[in-house]
């Protein structure tokens, strides 16, 4: 029997029991023998069928030797880098949903999971219920991953899918994603691009096989975005997701790696996934591009994903060499003002000026319009600047009177 140790009683926790629960039977047949949570990690009070599985202490936990699997979704560092890495060095494989802690600490609890010849597993920190960290390190083990791409958080998509298909403000959309339940009270994590932040650091860093730091890497959310943006990005056949990417330079480790809103080309795959679902491109030498879409959140998606995690630490006998990356101290990331890419740019002229001015300062830019368009708002498209440049260019404009009101990258995927 394998006996299995959850950490946190939310709502992932809460779905990881019940997923065993209910599938109890083919679990056991996957992985050819019987298996049980035997204790649940929280400092609350559950009143549920189970309630005598329940600690406080973790020590219980650690101390256990009939636990062989610990399932860590209370997320957040501490005390989670605490309790996952005593579990490692004692001997017992750890999966997690927790993308912060992995963004974070991944290297070095891989680390110490190959030296104690356990495993440290994740397929929820990234997808929710998409596969795509066993895809990543396995089924796609025979390519050179050159670059990934995604829409990795729900809740920015469903606040621009309204933006762009119903014309709701985007203070509105929140509300109406917070109502829901898809965004929460304080939605900064979700709308500033820090989840989707610690997710693209995770895939580049298991792709590239160095770590990558959060802190290096520019991070740019949806709360600047408005209904002018959108109607223009209509203008120019295209469509606004938040992106998050990471695309390897040369041999030496060197990638960029941004998360920004991006104008995507009507045609693109990621460009029509709508609503909560999330898409991730993985493009490979051989392969080309391959995407994974799907729920990326959820109780019962993120759960299975717990779940397929236990059965995988529970049938390896020893450690997955696979699975790893490491840090080497330096920072892989190259400066994004550096980057030389095509943008959007909307700006307001001062009463007198013309689109010439414009033309003058970048060269030649394409012009986009829309229904109403106000006098002296104009909006167009720079075809490459590096992100240097256009701020320079933007406190030349600022000098002559010039508002600048918006710009979004263009990205081709």
């Amino acid at each position: 029997m394998i006996k299995v140790a959850v950490l946190g009683h939310g709502v992932v926790g809460s779905g990881v029991v019940e997923v065993i629960d209910t599938n109890q039977d083919y679990i056991s047949k996957n992985i050819g023998e019987g298996i049980e949570v035997k204790r649940i990690l929280d400092l609350r009070d559950f009143d549920v069928p189970y309630a005598e599985k329940f600690t406080k202490n973790y020590e219980d936990i650690l101390n256990d030797e009939e636990i062989s699997v610990v399932a860590e979704v209370m997320g957040g560092i501490t005390p989670s880098f605490d309790f996952v890495k005593a579990a490692l060095e004692r001997g017992k494989s750890v999966v997690t949903s927790n993308k912060e802690l992995v963004a974070a600490k991944g290297a070095e609890l891989l680390k110490i999971a190959r030296e104690h010849d356990v495993n440290f597993h994740f397929e929820a920190s990234v997808g929710g219920g998409i596969p795509i960290i066993r895809p990543l390190h396995s089924c796609l083990a025979a390519n050179q991953i050159q670059e990934i791409a995604g829409i990795l958080n729900g809740t920015t998509n469903f606040i621009l899918t309204k933006m762009i298909r119903e014309q709701m403000p985007f203070d509105h959309a929140l509300k109406l994603a917070q109502q829901l339940g898809y965004a929460e009270r304080n939605p900064s994590a979700d709308v500033d691009g820090h989840d989707a932040c610690r997710k693209i650091c995770i895939l580049a860093a298991l792709a590239f096989g160095k770590h990558v730091y959060p802190e290096y890497v520019y991070t740019e959310g949806i709360t600047g975005i408005t209904l002018e943006d959108v109607e223009y990005a209509d203008n120019y056949g295209s469509v606004i997701k938040l992106i998050g990417r990471a695309k390897k330079l040369d041999e030496n480790g060197s990638l960029t790696c941004t998360v920004s809103p991006a104008f995507l080309d009507k045609s693109s795959q990621l460009a029509n996934i709508n609503d909560v679902f999330n898409g991730i491109l993985v493009r490979g030498n051989a392969t080309g591009d391959v995407v994974f879409y799907g729920k990326g959140a959820g109780k019962l998606p993120t759960a299975s994903a717990v779940v397929a995690d236990i059965i995988d630490a529970a049938k390896e006998e020893k450690n997955n060499s696979a699975l790893y990356w490491i840090d080497d101290g330096r920072n892989h990331v190259v400066n994004y003002l550096d980057i030389e890419e095509k943008y959007y740019v909307r700006v307001q002229l001062p009463e007198g000026a013309s689109g010439k001015l414009l033309e003058e300062m970048f060269g030649g830019v394409t012009f986009l319009s829309r229904p109403h368009q106000p006098k002296g708002e104009f909006a167009f498209v720079i075809d490459r600047i590096k992100s240097r440049d256009l701020l320079e260019k933007e406190k030349q404009l600022e000098s002559q009177g010039v508002s600048v009101l918006g710009k979004i990258r263009i990205l081709n995927y």
